[in-house]
């Protein structure tokens, strides 16, 4: 139950912390733990196989809780006092313990509007504040995940890279257009637009004035990122063609420059 209230106070929007997980992966694994007690006289035999078992069925029964599996093995391995009670094991103490941190899981998280669980609330919230908007969306950049994520006030079982990537593949937007060398100006920073620890942020700091060749070498340094703090030289071309777009950091995060501004 320990692990439990982690997820359902620290996760409240995660698919394992949702109620069908939390009661499903609870009592079932408790059912499987006591049977296994029962009709497996080997404790070495019937511990790891309860674990198993509630592993197996709670992925078929689309009911994953992590702790489940503790709870089967305490049904083994709880010793003589949980052995006596049977199959009483699933409503006391499983299935009271279940409804009571449910019940103060759903009261606690109700205060706060961003976290109001189960997920179906928070969803529901969300969809009766939504305002209606004709604007488009851009491309979604890495530092816009980087944002996004920033301002959420709950932890969320997803890292910026795995969103990247799932836009990635949704979207299919491998390639884009890189910023001519003329358009590249003395002092500002750039970004890579690469994903995870390919990602990069570099200002120029030192050139050569502009011809009509763009090979004057420049100076830069990478100020996040891949290689942070470390500096390099190549020709403009070179640079521009790392580069897809100009970023400015605010607040901590950094941000797509607006090409309209």
């Amino acid at each position: 139950m320990g692990a439990s209230a982690v997820l359902l106070f620290a996760v409240p929007h995660g698919p394992l912390s949702q109620p069908w997980s939390l009661i499903g992966g609870h009592l079932v694994s408790a059912a499987i733990g006591v049977s296994c007690a029962k009709f497996i006289p080997d404790i070495f035999i019937a511990a790891p196989l309860a674990v198993g078992l509630a592993v197996g069925i709670m992925y078929y029964l689309h009911c994953i809780h992590p702790p489940g599996g503790a709870t089967a093995l305490s049904a083994v391995v709880g010793g003589s006092a949980v052995h006596e009670l049977g199959y009483q094991f699933i409503l006391t103490p499983v299935l009271i313990n279940v409804i009571a941190i449910i019940s103060v899981a759903i009261s606690f998280n109700y205060f706060f509007k961003w976290r109001r669980y189960p997920v179906y609330l928070a969803q529901k919230y969300a969809s009766a504040n939504k305002t209606k908007s004709t604007d488009t969306y851009g491309a979604i950049t890495h530092e816009d995940f980087v944002y996004a994520l920033s301002e959420f006030e709950s932890f969320i079982d997803i890292s910026e890279n795995d969103l990247l990537k799932i836009y990635e593949l949704v979207t299919h937007r491998h390639n884009r257009e890189t910023i001519q060398y003329q358009n590249l100006q003395h002092g500002h920073y750039y970004s890579n637009g690469e994903h995870g620890d390919l990602w990069a942020v570099r200002q120029i700091v030192d050139w050569a004035e502009t011809n009509d060749s763009g090979e004057e070498k420049l100076i830069y340094k990478i100020i996040a990122g891949n290689n942070r703090r470390s500096s390099g030289v190549m020709t403009k071309n070179e640079f521009s063609r790392w580069a897809k777009y100009e970023v400015t950091r605010d607040e901590g995060n950094w941000h797509r420059v607006n090409e309209a501004e």
